[in-house]
């Protein structure tokens, strides 16, 4: 059986201020069930790692660069994420794809550059609105997933995919429990098509979820925990979800 995951995505978000008792919070609230971490912004990736070093708690960043290093200002490599104690490292979420114009192989190679320094990649498919009412969820994601494992290659089964419809994110609508476990058991034939690893790989949910829909959507066969944006924000809210997965 799979242990549970949920990572909190902070996005720009966070003040040395309100960090502390946030982390401090979640902290008390162990042990859980299942396996928790945060990805923070950079400049407080050593504020989380000081507040929970010595403990079960882990974190991550919400980005990596595809360089090792270089004359590359700006980026952030695995290997500084690495020195942090960084677990995870979010690749190809919707708002880089969006915002940053990331391609798919771009977030596969982000994906190996994590993986060559032992920080495992969360990497994020979903589909727009519009592709969803065109019926191309499929599609969409299966070729999104597609360019990491062929990136990957033997390592494909390293890494924790995050499902994130994108008409999901930050907007208060959630897929329901069956729209959400038929997207991760196409994603878990197609990884198991391409590893043998498969069936112990991870994949997560992301798009609203709350404290009152967390614990049906872990529920489905193929939801391994969540990934969780503005609810990560708050201590009792991120709590409960980390307490529904367990």
């Amino acid at each position: 059986m799979r242990r549970k995951l949920v990572v909190g995505n902070w996005k720009m978000h966070g003040s040395r201020a309100a960090n502390e008792p946030l982390l401090a919070a979640i902290a008390q609230a162990r042990p859980f069930g299942c396996d928790v971490a945060v990805c923070a912004p950079f400049p407080y990736l050593s504020e989380v790692a000081l507040a929970w070093a010595g403990g079960d708690l882990r974190w991550g960043a919400q980005d990596v660069s595809v360089h090792e290093q270089g004359a590359y200002t700006g980026e952030v490599s695995a290997a500084m994420l690495a020195e942090f104690g960084c677990r995870y490292a979010i690749v190809g979420h919707s708002e880089r794809r969006q915002y940053h114009h990331e391609s798919d192989q771009l977030v596969a190679d982000k994906a190996k550059a994590a993986l060559a320094r032992g920080v495992t990649p969360i990497v994020c498919v979903g589909e727009s609105l519009a592709q969803r009412e065109a019926g191309e969820t499929d599609a969409v994601v299966k070729r999104q997933l597609s360019a990491v494992i062929h990136t990957l290659a033997h390592c494909a089964g390293e890494m924790v995919v995050a499902y994130e419809p994108v008409w999901a994110i930050g907007t208060g609508r959630t897929a329901t429990p069956e729209q959400a476990q038929a997207v991760h058991a196409l994603l878990r034939a197609q990884l198991q098509a391409a590893t043998p690893h498969a069936s112990r790989m991870k994949l997560l949910y992301g798009g609203s979820v709350k404290a009152d829909n967390a614990r049906t959507l872990f529920a489905q066969p193929d939801i391994d925990g969540g990934l969780i944006g503005g609810a990560s924000l708050k201590a009792d809210d991120f709590i409960a979800i980390c307490r529904a997965a367990g």
